[in-house]
């Protein structure tokens, strides 16, 4: 897949020293942003550092990792380096990777010794910035992980939807609608993450309060191949009850209505009616045209009392 650079890394471009690193042409692709940090005087020089002394950071938004590109990076790396050093800041008796884990786990498996790096201090918002940023720009973060990054900005450090909209270089709506998908049953956002369903399936889901509804739709969608066109009318469908199926409910209660006034109507000899209401309450009429008839319907009844 092509990396899209439209527009994203602006607010990088401000959080990350300038560096600049030579570029070898070739099949994998690598990093090659060049950024700067606002009003930063002189570059960060790199340094190498054991490989064994770098750790990932355990909060960035990626956690999983496609392993068959991990394998074809390595062998980039091992034909040609690290292209791009990784960003790191030390900590205790390592240090902690700010963007460029992708890289370090490649560069394990090609058995790479020492990486370049840049040491540089932030704080925990910019480090997640940074690790956001970097993995929308090289689309590496599933539907799921952009969504927690999202909500960890928004909750943990107080972000407004608009300010994180800026930081990513996307529509404030764009944001909303990917938060919108931890509103799903947990079984449902891990289908999103193992590509059982399309992000357009999850969206269309949300229309459906029930979580574990929402799970035996989506196991639907999955095991029917459906298009999300189709998904949205399934859904349709399933929360607006078919006229033929109301309608065949409806002539069924008034066969049981005429039946019961026509048994009444033997019994009484005379005319009964059997008003029904919708919600399973009535009334029945039985009508008389004399006080003879009227006493005489009277004691049928108590007869049947008694």
């Amino acid at each position: 897949m092509a990396v899209k650079r439209n527009g994203l890394g602006k607010g990088l471009d401000s959080l990350i020293p300038n560096k600049s690193v030579k570029t070898v042409e070739k099949s994998e692709k690598q990093p090659q942003t060049t950024v700067k940090k606002k009003n930063e005087k002189s570059p960060v020089n790199e340094t190498m550092i054991k490989t064994s002394l770098i750790e990932p950071n355990r909060e960035q938004p990626r956690k999983d990792f496609d392993e068959d590109a991990l394998l074809e990076l390595a062998d980039s790396i091992k034909q040609f380096g690290v292209l791009q050093p990784l960003l790191v800041q030390k900590k205790k008796d390592y240090y902690e990777i700010i963007a460029g884990e992708r890289r370090w786990r490649a560069a394990k498996l090609a058995g790479v010794k020492e990486l370049p790096v840049l040491v540089k201090e932030y704080t925990d918002q910019e480090i997640l910035e940074i690790s956001l940023i970097e993995n929308i720009q090289r689309e590496d973060l599933n539907p799921i992980e952009e969504a927690l990054a999202y909500k960890r900005l928004l909750e943990e450090f107080k972000l407004k939807q608009d300010e994180i909209a800026e930081r990513v270089s996307k529509s404030r709506t764009a944001v909303t609608n990917s938060m919108r998908l931890l509103k799903l049953n947990e079984k449902v956002q891990q289908m999103v993450i193992d590509d059982m369903i399309s992000t357009g399936h999850a969206r269309a889901l949300l229309a459906i309060d029930d979580q574990e509804q929402q799970y035996v739709l989506a196991n639907k969608i999955f095991d029917e191949k459906l298009s999300v066109r189709e998904t949205e009318k399934l859904i349709k469908e399933f929360k607006t009850p078919k006229k033929d199926d109301a309608k065949k409910e409806k002539d069924k209660n008034a066969f049981i209505y005429n039946n019961l006034e026509e048994k009444m109507k033997s019994i009484m000899g005379t005319k009964v009616n059997v008003a029904a209401k919708s919600n399973g309450k009535g009334k029945i009429e039985i009508e008389y045209y004399s006080e003879e008839d009227l006493e005489r319907i009277f004691d049928l009844i108590m007869s049947i009392h008694v």
